[in-house]
């Protein structure tokens, strides 16, 4: 059967995801990402995803230790790195710099020890060349920070407030993982040749670099910078309405009820209400924008998807637009990993069919 682009052809089994688009869920290794979110820190979600269970308090103390000794990049990707043209984007750095991880210590290392080294390299690799390009004096890893309060430390040389912190690590969190998606896809299908993680990492990262997968959710930036205030949502919604433009951040391909990532979300900044007006913003003209859009266009069945809070979120923590794709990256490559060790434990290598439908000829050449 040729099915364009792969859609609903099942290609992998898997035990580290699940997305549930009809009913809304969304779990890893069968727990349902809102608990997990709610009791659980981002080290304990990702020994869980690349581990298939929960951590006791002393295998959460070693992958806490381990993510800490990992946030020094090795000698070799620190020059890489900082030899890199300013003009060069921060997702062509991230794919530089984890490529870079080919030395023989590296190598040596089992797949899960070599998974929490790229994860821990990752933040720190966006932070050091985003703070090049600046031409800001790079700043090192705090060892008494965890790993989404070292991320911004490291990107801003501010100490990183509690609500920032709170907020950030709830969206890398709901990112970690969200099944089959299509950078997830490359990198099981690079390590499926029995390459290497690093190769695949690089992979995904580059799948990832493309506009359709992981491109930032600026337009919902525009959106809510455009409304500026609760009085203007009716006339800028109903104006863009009537000239048939797409509400961004609103729809999904998987999801035909409400995201729960973004369900989690938006309850994270209604718990922050009064804390950031930004956040306040969003959550006021979610509910705005959904009556308008059920008023305008019933039966559509148009709910909210994680780049809409997503957006806010990095909006409230003064998060620039160019950061947006490599901080989804800096969780999705949880994901990446965990899929990729699955791939190596049960493999065979992705060699799909092709139909081919070019000019025809009866005579040999």
């Amino acid at each position: 059967m040729f099915q364009k682009g792969l859609k609903d052809v099942v290609a992998v089994h898997t035990k580290i995801a699940d997305v549930i688009g009809e009913k809304g869920e969304l779990q890893y290794r069968g727990v349902q990402v809102g608990q997990l979110v709610t009791q659980y820190s981002f080290e304990q979600i990702l020994y869980l995803l690349l581990n298939g269970q929960r951590p006791n308090q002393e295998q959460l103390q070693e992958v806490q230790s381990a993510l800490l000794q990992n946030r020094t990049l090795p000698q070799h990707v620190q020059a890489i790195i900082d030899a890199l043209p300013s003009e060069v984007s921060l997702m062509d750095a991230m794919r530089t710099g984890i490529s870079a991880f080919c030395d023989r210590d590296f190598v040596r290392k089992t797949s899960n020890e070599q998974a929490i080294q790229l994860i821990a390299a990752l933040p720190v690799i966006v932070a050091r060349h985003y703070r090049n390009q600046q031409g800001l004096e790079l700043i090192e890893p705090d060892a008494n920070l965890n790993h989404t309060a070292n991320y911004l430390w490291m990107l801003t040389g501010v100490s990183p407030t509690e609500v920032h912190v709170e907020a950030l690590e709830t969206y890398l969190k709901l990112t970690m993982e969200h099944g089959l998606n299509a950078s997830t896809f490359a990198g099981r299908v690079t390590i499926s040749t029995e390459s290497d993680l690093t190769a695949a990492i690089t992979s995904a990262i580059g799948t990832m670099k493309g506009p359709l997968h992981g491109g930032a959710p600026a337009g919902v930036i525009d959106l809510l910078n455009e409304i500026g205030s609760p009085e203007n949502i009716q006339p800028v919604i109903e104006e863009k309405m009537r000239r048939g433009e797409r509400i961004m951040g609103f729809g999904h391909r998987v999801y035909k009820t409400e995201d729960p990532r973004s369900v989690i979300l938006r309850d994270k900044c209604l718990s922050m209400s009064g804390r950031d007006a930004w956040l306040d913003l969003a959550t006021t003209a979610e509910k705005e924008i959904i009556r308008l859009l059920d008023k305008h266009k019933p039966g559509r069945k148009l709910y909210t998807n994680v780049e809409y809070y997503a957006a806010a979120i990095m909006r409230s923590i003064d998060m620039p637009t160019e950061l947006f794709t490599p901080t989804f990256s800096v969780a999705r490559i949880v994901g990446w990993a965990a899929h990729a060790i699955e791939q190596q434990q049960d493999n065979t290598i992705f060699r799909p069919q092709s139909v081919y439908v070019g000019a025809f000829s009866e005579k040999s050449c």
